[in-house]
């Protein structure tokens, strides 16, 4: 009977000790939706601005034209091709992909919408994050899914409209991985 009041004893002191240690162990701090969009958003505002890549339409041309972007330099004899120059305001706001001046506009045929050339802004900005979902435990890290939004907020008007047209990937779902760092959450990579 002795020896299993001693067992006993011993097991609850086991018991003591481990939940001792336990308490002892600090846990995790708590990662909101809230403070991961926050690190997200630190981290986009800290790493350099970017330009912004913006596909050009049909309806997109015309409404460069109407901006003075840039303006038809000429027409060609099956009356849909044409060539259109960057103005000087256009040149403050854009560049082509291949370093020109020229927009060399050539749909395939005159009801041809899916024609397309590609511009890049010369104003840069930060990507913005948005609309966090649920907070994701993953062996010690924590993953956050959100929207990425392109900013277009140091863009004129009518090159913001134009962003807006069909083509233009404005929106991105995007996955953040946070780890602790000296007990503090931080941005450890977003996919």
């Amino acid at each position: 009977m002795k020896s299993g009041l001693k067992l006993q004893a011993l097991g609850a002191m086991v018991l003591f000790c481990a939940g001792g240690w336990l308490a002892g162990c600090k846990s995790a701090p708590e990662l909101t939706k809230a403070q991961a969009l926050t690190l997200i958003q630190a981290k986009y505002d800290q790493s350099p601005a970017a330009p912004i890549d913006i596909i050009v339409d049909d309806r997109g041309m015309q409404q460069g034209v109407n901006a003075k972007y840039w303006l038809g330099a000429k027409r060609y004899p099956n009356g849909y091709w044409g060539d259109f120059a960057i103005t000087p305001e256009g040149k403050k706001l854009i560049k082509l992909a291949n370093g020109g001046d020229v927009i060399q506009w050539r749909p395939d045929s005159p009801v041809d919408k899916r024609f397309t050339v590609a511009i890049t802004t010369l104003s840069t900005g930060h990507l913005k994050a948005r609309d966090a979902g649920d907070v994701q435990s993953s062996s010690g890290s924590r993953t956050v899914s959100f929207t990425e939004d392109v900013n277009l907020d140091g863009l004129p008007g009518p090159l913001q409209a134009i962003a807006h047209n069909p083509g233009n990937k404005l929106s991105t779902r995007r996955l953040a991985t946070f780890t602790l760092n000296g007990g503090a959450w931080t941005v450890q990579s977003v996919e």
